[in-house]
């Protein structure tokens, strides 16, 4: 089964199979979730939840909207890695697994930048 891996600063931390990305937009304050599978073919975007739209956070094609969120599952092949900036502007990114989310600074160092997101091998 594949899983998923944040690789910065040296540091290599196994996620799961099925992941969520979350973050809040740095002047809109609206939040933004992707869920995300680790597969064979590498990493599958699954669905985007985006709580409102405007400075730049506008709803994906093809969303709609559902329970106050915009919601959308993209029609993209596999990537082989998504990289995942961090300013220090804005909160940090947050990693959902099984139920639990937490700021990606507990799983890799605060201050690494960029941070890869990739199958683990």
């Amino acid at each position: 089964m594949s899983v998923a891996c944040l690789m910065a600063a040296g540091q290599v931390v196994r996620l799961a199979t099925v992941f969520t990305l979350a973050w809040t937009h740095s002047v809109q304050k609206s939040e933004w979730q992707e869920d995300w599978r680790a597969t064979p073919a590498g990493l599958v975007l699954e669905e985007e939840r985006l709580e409102g739209s405007g400075a730049g956070m506008e709803p994906p094609d093809g969303s709609v909207l559902k329970d106050g969120r915009y919601v959308a599952h993209p029609e993209r092949p596999p990537l082989r890695e998504v990289l995942l900036r961090r300013s220090g502007a804005t909160a940090d990114w947050r990693v959902c697994m099984d139920g639990r989310c937490r700021p990606m600074g507990e799983l890799v160092p605060a201050d690494a930048d960029p941070v890869r997101l990739t199958v683990c091998e």
